[in-house]
This record gives C-alpha cells, structure tokens and sequence, in this order.
C-alpha cells in the first residue's frame, strides 16, 4: 500500500480508551494517528510523553495538515466542542460518547454538520453487541427495548450511585438507577454510554428502559439486552472484562473504537 492510501486521522481523548486506541494503531499499515487533542493543560506532559508522534494539540484551529477521520473518546463535553466542526469540514468522525447524544438539541446539530460536510458519523458499538440485529428488527417493528447493566460496586465510584447507596457496603446488587435511556446517558455521562447506545439502535431515548445494579457479586461489567417485536424476541448477555487502568471501561468497548476508526480505511466492512 502507497503512503498516499494511508488515512490520517485525529483521536480525541487520551484517557484509557484513547491511550489504548493509540496503542493499537501504532505502526498500522492503513491509518495514522496523527494528532491527538487533549485538555490545554495535559498538552505539554502528553507530548514529552509521546515524543512528538502523534502531536498534541488543545484545538482544532492548530491542526498543521488535513485529516480524513477523527475518533472522539474524551467525554460528553468533547462532542458538542469538536464534532460538529469536524463533519462540517468533511472528516469522518466516530463517537464513543454516545450517552451525549441525550442532549436535547444535540443529534440534530451533529446530523446537519454531517449533512453540510458530506461526512459521516459513527456511533461506536461499544461494550455490547447485538446492534445489528437490533437495528435491522426496528425495521420490521420493535414492541420493547430492555437494557440492565450491572457492574461491581467499584465500577460506580464517581458517579451517582454513591449518592444512593454505600458502595463499600454492599452485600447484594442494588439499583442504583431504573428509567429511560435518556435519564441514564444524562446521570450516569461515564457508566452508561451503552444504554444509550441500545436506545438509538431501537426505540430511542425515551422508549428504551433502563436498570443499572451495583452488584458485589460480580466481577466484570455484565450487559443484558432484551428485545421484542415483529421479528420475534432477543436476548443478549455479555459479560465483558474492564480495563485494567479504568474499571468503569470494558475493554470491548475500546476494541470497538479500535474497529470504528480503522473502518474508515479498510475497502471491506462487516
């Protein structure tokens, strides 16, 4: 392959998926991480860190050479601060934070930029699976749309849930949360990104029912997806590891941002 088929492409982000993503990519044959946009004040360590390579910027406006495909993976705020710019400017882009797309207002802001650019947008599957056939039986008609997300009680530090229960406590699973998709993206912005990824694969923000448990009797992040309409009903359980630096990650999660951005420049897709 030329140097002129590789893709050049922007990760946003570097937490443990964007760290991750850098990782995996590197010394690829079809696309180069060129640039990484991080926070104003990590700019600095992050480039002595990486040695140059990809560089590190704090904004768009000091991007020094086009890129074709973007990944977003720095969080809600990230979104509306970048993404829209990006399709408008005709770059690809792939969404981890999906759970942003409950902002009211906010999916149709990206759709018209994409619309104006001639770019794509890509909601990253994630840390669960069944999309597809999720996607395909809305087709046909979807009755309900149930997601339960359990994780261990470390799994909930920093959001909510500690508000609700003793986290350290806890002998038995407990709800922490039960209500639409939208409600969970918007309380839960770092645990529960896959609730609202299910919710726009099917019924949408606010018909899809949502359930998250702290639970100390388990060890991984589990995801149960239940589905019934016209084509019949589905079940889905995974029961996915967590990084090993971020337990509110699961590792499939940053596989599939891995996936997304090196779709953009593989000829056949699946």
């Amino acid at each position: 392959m030329s140097d002129l088929a590789v893709k050049r492409a922007l990760v946003i982000g570097c937490g443990a998926i964007g760290r991750f993503v850098l990782q995996a990519l590197a010394g690829d044959a079809a696309l180069a991480v060129t640039h990484l946009l991080e926070r104003a004040a990590r700019k600095d360590a992050l480039a002595r860190t990486l040695g140059g390579r990809p560089r590190v910027i704090s904004a768009l406006s000091e991007l020094d050479a086009p890129i074709d495909c973007a990944l977003e993976c720095a969080g809600h705020g990230a979104v509306a601060d970048h993404v829209p710019r990006l399709l408008e400017r005709g770059v690809d882009v792939a969404l981890v934070s999906v759970g942003a797309l409950a902002e009211p207002g906010l999916p149709e802001r990206l759709e018209a930029a994409a619309r104006a650019g001639g770019a794509q947008l890509t909601l990253v599957s994630g840390a669960v699976g069944g999309l597809d056939a999720i996607a395909a039986a809305r087709v046909g008609g979807l009755d309900e749309v149930v997601y339960t997300g359990r994780k261990p009680p470390l799994g909930w530090r920093g959001s909510p849930a500690e508000e609700r229960v003793n986290l350290d406590a806890l002998t038995q699973a407990a709800v922490i949360f039960e209500g639409t998709a939208r409600d969970a993206a918007r309380l839960y912005p770092k645990n529960a990104n896959v609730a609202a990824t299910v919710s726009l694969a099917g019924l949408g923000l606010d018909r899809t029912r949502v359930k998250l448990l702290a639970d100390p009797a388990v060890s991984r992040n589990v995801h149960q997806v239940a589905a019934r309409g016209a084509f019949g009903e589905l079940e889905i359980t995974l029961s996915g590891r967590p990084l090993p630096d971020n337990p509110r990650t699961s590792s499939l999660a940053a596989y599939a941002a891995v996936r997304a951005l090196r779709d953009f420049a593989v000829p056949v897709r699946c």
